[in-house]
């Protein structure tokens, strides 16, 4: 028997313990989703983020998602505790440790980066993909949807973090792989590509992008974007409003992508 379209929705975040994460986590579950937190940081320190949420039930699990047996347990997790899903967004990554010159990049930090960035959202999202077939044939959900986190490091060359630029230059291929394959079963895939967004992860750079920003126009919408401008983003996608233009790029960027005279 088909599974009532009304059903509360169960939604799965990687990363989700701060920043872009958090935010989507916070967005969807005011819209009724369940959340699935996924997070490498252990249980005391990321759970927290499930007290921002409105509503109950959601889920915090502590993955690494570049190791197999971690990647395992989210999708077993999902299967026994909530028994559906209807969307993945893949937004787990990492920034180099430190900044070094394409010429000094070391195998380490490459091999660090792009197993989790690349590695582990390629593996996860072929396993989420697999449990949400079985779903549809089943009619137990009806067009789950994946979104990928990239950046507008995808195609802007950084020379002093490549192996980042690399490992998103490949989740936007990642993306339309996952979109051709899946669209068969009514499975949507889309890739969201934010630009200079203020986080953590941007944090030991705010002198060198509030001068790009600020002073030298980079932008043509010429603030910091917010965790929730992405946030907005996959709302929109998570509610059904994009089902005609899988694998579509949304630059949530200021306009950085636009090219400018």
């Amino acid at each position: 028997m088909a599974t009532d379209k009304k059903q509360k929705k169960i939604a799965c975040i990687t990363g989700a313990a701060g920043g872009i994460g958090q935010a989507v986590c916070v967005a969807l579950a005011k819209e009724n989703f369940t959340v699935v937190a996924v997070d490498w940081l252990p249980q005391n320190e990321g759970e927290p983020v499930l007290r921002e949420l409105r509503g109950s039930g959601h889920v915090y699990i502590q993955a690494d998602i570049s190791r197999a047996s971690d990647r395992q347990k989210i999708v077993r997790i999902i299967r026994q505790k909530l028994g559906r899903l209807d969307l993945l967004v893949n937004n787990a990554g990492v920034a180099p440790k430190h900044r070094l010159d394409i010429l000094q990049t070391t195998e380490e930090s490459y091999d660090r980066v792009m197993n989790i960035n690349l590695k582990g959202t390629f593996f996860l999202t072929q396993a989420v993909a697999s449990y949400m077939i079985e779903l549809v044939e089943k009619q137990f959900v009806f067009h789950p949807r994946i979104v990928n986190i990239s950046s507008i490091s995808a195609y802007t060359s950084s020379v002093n973090r490549a192996e980042y630029c690399l490992s998103k230059a490949g989740i936007s291929m990642l993306t339309k792989l996952f979109a051709d394959r899946l669209a068969c079963y009514g499975i949507y895939v889309y890739e969201v590509r934010p630009g200079i967004i203020e986080t953590l992860m941007t944090a030991g750079v705010k002198e060198k992008y509030n001068r790009l920003i600020f002073e030298e126009n980079l932008l043509p919408i010429g603030r910091w974007g917010k965790p929730e401008d992405v946030a907005s983003a996959i709302m929109a996608i998570a509610q059904g409003s994009f089902d005609y233009s899988t694998g579509a790029v949304f630059d949530i960027d200021g306009g950085f992508h636009l090219r400018r005279l």
